[in-house]
Parts: structure tokens; sequence; C-alpha cells
């Protein structure tokens, strides 16, 4: 099984860890999150990282990071190097459960699954509602409760 480490910028690896733990309870095993903070030296935040990944104690690791560029992605990239893992930047809630989901198949697949969730996860939601909607008039289903 996979390992999945969330590396972001504090209070998110956690809270994105405690949001999967609410959806999967079962699933604490194989999940872990690395807070980074304001003003920790990046070698400090790398040695901290690599404290959360040997915790985890899996042969293979998907790391997701927050944003790309960012330190917590720079710091993930050292980590990764050399390691059987893989990295993602961007996480997001909808990648992080179909991670959680899929983790038992190779490393590959779940790349692959990890970014279809993320990007099938984000899209535009109609905001109108019912009440906000334009009446027409002689739509009888608007009656407004008349008599």
């Amino acid at each position: 099984m996979n390992g999945i480490l969330i590396i972001a910028h504090s209070p998110l690896a956690s809270a994105l860890c405690q949001c999967v733990l609410h959806v999967f309870p079962d699933g604490a095993a194989g999940v872990a999150a690395f807070d980074v903070q304001p003003n920790v030296p990046p070698e400090e935040t790398l040695a901290g990282a690599a404290q959360a990944l040997a915790l985890l104690n899996t042969p293979q690791t998907l790391v997701l990071t927050d944003l790309f560029g960012a330190t917590p992605c720079n710091v993930a990239q050292k980590l990764v190097d050399g390691l059987n893992s893989k990295l993602i930047a961007g996480v997001n809630l909808p990648m992080l459960l179909r991670t959680v989901t899929y983790r038992r198949e190779s490393l590959d697949a779940l790349v692959a699954r990890a970014l279809a969730g993320g990007t099938q996860g984000i899209m535009q939601v109609a905001t109108t509602a019912p009440q906000n909607q334009v009446k027409r008039k002689n739509d009888q289903s608007n009656n407004d409760h008349q008599q």
C-alpha cells in the first residue's frame, strides 16, 4: 500500500488530513501531514518532513503539496529525490480523497487517479436559487400561494 504525505503551508496539511479522516476514519494508517511553518529555515523544514515520511514506513509514497514553487513544494522535491516516491503540487480535497480511495494501486496509477480527482473536483456551480430566479409572466408553478 502506498503512503500519502501532505506537505503544505500551516495549517493546510493538517486540516486536509483531518478532512480525510472525517470521511475515511479507518484511513489513518498510511496518511500523514507535515505543516510548513513560517520563518523556519528550509533545512529544518526538510528534516521535519523527512521524519514525517519515515513515520509512514511505506515502500512507496505519494507526496502532495499545495503550491508549486513555494517552500513546501521545494522541500518535497528534495525529499523525494532518489526515493521511490512521486510528487504532485496543487493538492485539494477531491484529489486527496481519490488518493486514499485508490492507494493500493501502483504508484503511477495513483498519480493518474490523483490528477483526475483534483481536476474533476473543480467545477463552476450554479449560484441561482429559486428565490433569486426571475419570475416569468403566466408561470403556473410560481403562483405565490394566491387564491
